[in-house]
């Protein structure tokens, strides 16, 4: 049997599988991998990723990577990575698949998971997707009619970044703009958020917690981020669209308190023509759409 390596790198861990042509995980690892750690060297970063790949790079025919960063199109030239500012305009896949012996093709870590929903997932037998991860940060990756959408920069479908308060006291993100989703979304927003409101410093799945005992701040905030995350939905099926939007990602867990003002909101900003129509699910593949993701490019599928 071939099979080929995908592995998807996060902030500080990275996962990797050994995966059959079928789509089927035959072994998985989860490890510790903090890259950012390295310091300012990109020779450093790329010899830590090389060592944690070559052992099951010996048993793979090709390898798929999702990476935290913007490539320019299929090239596998990484143009940068924001948490990661010492790789710039760096031919990761070739230098990779110099050192490592095989074939390799590298992509940002959000499009990896729509890849992976697209190909394997919820929107199997759909044409065009916008698949949304809610998790430390605010990500997006579109398909639109079959194929990956990468833009001219690498960037495309920043979905973290669309503005949704233009108040002059909105949230400020971690890109330095106020009233970007990420500000009021991901779980490090809503973690933040809470503390500034209530003086108490809780994580996202604890704040969940305390929005199931009826606490009125955590409450709010989850209602309020699935409001916002509906109004940016909206804004890209008005300029798309699109029909189909799949979820995924840690702070999806608070999904019954976050769905009624996410729907209620998209439904509210679509033009009436489309109301009705769009269709939003979570990920069947739970916190695999990443890993299937880069397995579908390492098989050729794109």
């Amino acid at each position: 049997m071939k099979y080929v390596l995908a592995a998807d790198v996060g902030g500080t861990n990275i996962r990797t599988a050994l995966i059959d042509p079928a789509g089927n995980i035959v072994s998985e690892q989860r490890q510790q991998l903090n890259l950012s750690a390295c310091g300012n060297s990109a020779q450093h970063i790329v010899a830590t990723l090389v060592s944690f790949l070559q052992p099951q790079a010996k048993q793979a025919t090709a390898i798929g990577i999702g990476f935290p960063g913007f490539f320019h199109g299929q090239t596998g030239v990484l143009a940068a990575s924001p948490n990661l500012p010492a790789l710039q305009e760096l031919p990761l896949a070739d230098i990779l698949k110099e050192r490592l012996g095989c074939s390799v093709q590298v992509q940002n870590d959000a499009l990896c998971a729509a890849l992976g929903e697209f190909h394997f997932g919820a929107a199997r037998k759909s044409d065009d997707l916008l698949h949304i991860t809610l998790g430390t940060g605010v990500g997006g990756g579109l398909i639109l009619q079959g194929k990956p959408l990468y833009g001219e920069g690498g960037m495309a479908c920043e979905f973290g970044h669309l503005c949704v308060n233009t108040n002059v006291d909105a949230a400020l993100c971690a890109c330095g703009k106020r009233g970007c989703l990420e500000a009021y979304a991901s779980a490090t927003a809503i973690s933040f958020l809470y503390h500034q409101r209530t003086g108490k410093t809780l994580d996202a799945f604890a704040i969940y917690q305390s929005a199931c005992s009826q606490d009125p701040a955590a409450m709010h905030l989850f209602s309020e981020a699935g409001r916002y995350i509906g109004e940016a939905m909206a804004t890209a099926v008005k300029l798309l669209d699109i029909r189909h939007i799949t979820i995924s990602g840690g702070v999806t867990g608070a999904w019954e308190i976050l769905q009624p003002s996410m729907i209620d909101a998209l439904e509210d900003h679509v033009i009436s023509p489309q109301q009705g129509h769009v269709s939003v699910s979570l990920s069947t593949l739970k916190d695999q759409g990443g890993i299937l993701g880069a397995a579908s490019m390492a098989m050729g599928l794109i």
